[in-house]
């Protein structure tokens, strides 16, 4: 027990922030690693002043409130932006494409689509099986859906040729 005594404090708070910093690793979320710089910075402190412990303490606990006040005011200010923000949210995936009315969608009621290989509970407008729809939102479970109305392609020699109609030139 007098070899444990014997060990300098400032190297009891190193092994304290390496064994956050290593559990940093295991755990969901970056918070820990705030925790580590603190025991870090309180090992430094009880280097240089060889303090109490009861003032060890207060240390380590004002600087983990500092480091983690300081990382979320720097994680709000400067947010990481995600490649994909819709990832695991795939009523808001789903919103744009186009599906079809497999069971009709009565009015002020709900229906269901086939999007891909799923079927949604889907609300719009009265719409019978077989329509196909466009998928405009969600809320929650069930898909906010306008039915899909599809356009001729455009020829780009019809301008030409109703200029010339009109009595136009071709330039």
């Amino acid at each position: 027990m007098d070899d444990l005594a014997s060990i300098d404090a400032h190297w009891i708070w190193l092994t304290i922030g390496l064994a956050l910093a290593a559990l940093e690793l295991l755990v969901p979320g970056v918070y820990l690693i705030w925790l580590a710089v603190a025991a870090f910075l309180t090992g430094a402190i009880t280097f240089a002043l060889d303090p109490s412990l009861p003032i060890q303490i207060v240390s380590f606990t004002v600087l983990s409130l500092i480091t983690a006040y300081a990382a979320n005011r720097f994680y709000i200010e400067q947010p990481i932006a995600s490649s994909d923000p819709h990832m695991n949210n795939r009523g808001a995936r789903l919103t744009g494409q186009t599906a079809t009315v497999v069971q009709a969608i009565e009015e002020g009621g709900t229906g269901r689509v086939r999007v891909g290989d799923g079927e949604w509970l889907a609300d719009g407008p009265p719409l019978a099986a077989g329509a196909r729809v466009r998928i405009t939102g969600h809320a929650g479970a069930v898909l906010r859906v306008e039915p899909l109305v599809l356009q001729a392609p455009v020829d780009p020699g019809d301008a030409a040729r109703r200029r010339l109609d009109d009595g136009g030139d071709e330039a």
